[in-house]
């Protein structure tokens, strides 16, 4: 008895030891562990702050984390673009949401934004020009199964909108690079059809006062977006994304213009810019050509879909300004955008010796890499070649077209945020809204 008793508690002892050798090793692999993620997610967070740390008054050298509250996913949208049908609302939540200072919204004052009439369709990734008093407001998405393929007209002398017409049946729909003379509208290149269907090479001119349409010679390649301007008697093209919708164009081409038509048969290769990508504005402003802001990549067909379906690309959105020289030999590097801006390239009007630019995108958000939207407006000072923040719009918005008249900087359609709290991209808009300036 004495015996098995002593056996036993020998035995008893061995599985005591056993089992304090299991939990200090659990314990020890579980603290390794936890280390190694500790040091992953340091790296990965310093990786993507990298790029995203740019010289600005506005943005500090070591962003700050802003906690931003749950929000649900986005309904039935390709992460910024529209779907048709009844909204369905994911329930996949994020428990916290860490956005770095550089993409939260940057310090501004409040504006007195006042609402006008609205378009009278909602449009996303459409295009604009300011005749005088006259606004032209073209084609673009009504949802991502269905394009506009019409003009609209607001006045600005008695804020109404005062009329439409149709564009060319084989004109692009959406990505357009526009430019005018003060008469004439040239429209170059873009998108032809819904979701992510092919580009167009296919050019053409409005005569705003009959309304007509022409031809012009098709443009040397295809391209979604290109940044485009009126400068020294020629019409000049540049960036945009390739035929394939997400690789960025570099090529730079011209043809000289008057009155309307076409002074030459073929386009002229100029110097390429210094980096490509759709989504920037282009604006000629004291004889000098800028181009700011813009994207690298874009969304996709999802290859072999019937519908062209848009499918999610990376993309980088950057904040680079760059201006030709008169002798269109280079192109000199300027400050950047106070933060990395894309989708702009009809949300820009000139003001007292200065270019302000409404809303947009910038760069996606850190951990759920959704779109994020911008609310600001900014100003580039042509005197003094440099940036400030002037003013927040009424919400986040993409894809703005801005107009300015009688003091009155004005906007309309776009996609606008899910909220003040949440800046991922929602619904498209005709809304119309302005505010006085005071520069």
């Amino acid at each position: 008895m004495a015996k098995n008793l002593h056996h036993h508690h020998q035995h008893q002892s061995k599985n005591n030891s056993c089992t304090k050798f299991v939990v200090i090793l659990s314990s020890a692999c579980l603290l390794g562990l936890a280390c190694i993620a500790n040091l992953l997610w340091a790296s990965s967070f310093s990786f993507s702050s990298a790029y995203l740390s740019i010289a600005s008054n506005w943005v500090p050298q070591k962003p700050r984390i802003f906690v931003v509250p749950n929000a649900e996913e986005e309904p039935n949208i390709v992460a910024g673009k529209i779907g048709d049908g009844i909204e369905k609302r994911k329930k996949e939540r994020v428990s916290e949401r860490f956005l770095s200072a550089t993409f939260a919204d940057l310090p501004a004052p409040d504006l007195p934004w006042e609402q006008m009439p609205s378009a009278p369709v909602p449009r996303l990734d459409g295009s604009a020009i300011q005749i005088k008093n006259l606004f032209y407001v073209l084609s673009g998405y009504g949802t991502l199964d269905y394009v506009h393929s019409h003009v609209d007209v607001f006045n600005f002398t008695d804020n109404t909108w005062s009329g439409r017409f149709d564009t060319p049946k084989d004109m692009a729909n959406s990505h357009l690079g526009v430019a005018s003379d003060g008469r004439y509208i040239y429209v170059v290149s873009g998108q032809y059809g819904p979701q992510c269907r092919s580009p167009t090479a296919r050019t053409f001119v409005l005569d705003t006062v009959t309304r007509k349409w022409r031809g012009l010679p098709p443009l040397s390649a295809p391209r979604y977006a290109p940044a485009t301007q009126l400068w020294r008697g020629r019409l000049h093209v540049m960036g945009g994304s390739k035929e394939n919708r997400h690789t960025p164009g570099l090529e730079h081409w011209s043809i000289a213009v008057k009155d309307g038509k076409a002074l030459e048969k073929d386009w002229r290769t100029e110097i390429p810019i210094p980096r490509g990508g759709p989504h920037r504005a282009c604006v000629v402003a004291n004889d000098r050509l800028f181009v700011i802001g813009g994207q690298e990549g874009d969304f996709m067909a999802k290859p072999g879909s019937p519908i062209f379906k848009c499918s999610r690309r990376h993309e980088v959105v950057y904040g680079d300004v760059y201006m030709l020289d008169a002798e269109m030999k280079k192109w000199e590097v300027l400050p950047p955008l106070p933060k990395p801006n894309s989708h702009i390239e009809c949300a820009w009007v000139i003001v007292n010796n200065s270019i302000i630019i409404t809303g947009g995108t910038t760069e996606k958000h850190p951990v759920t890499k959704r779109m994020i939207l911008v609310g600001e407006v900014f100003q580039f000072h042509l005197d003094s070649l440099t940036w400030s923040v002037i003013g927040k719009l009424p919400f986040r918005v993409k894809t703005t077209l801005a107009g300015f008249w009688d003091g009155y900087l004005y906007f309309t359609s776009g996609q606008r945020d899910r909220g003040p709290d949440n800046p991922q991209p929602r619904k498209v808009i005709a809304e119309m809204w302005r505010t006085k300036l005071n520069l």
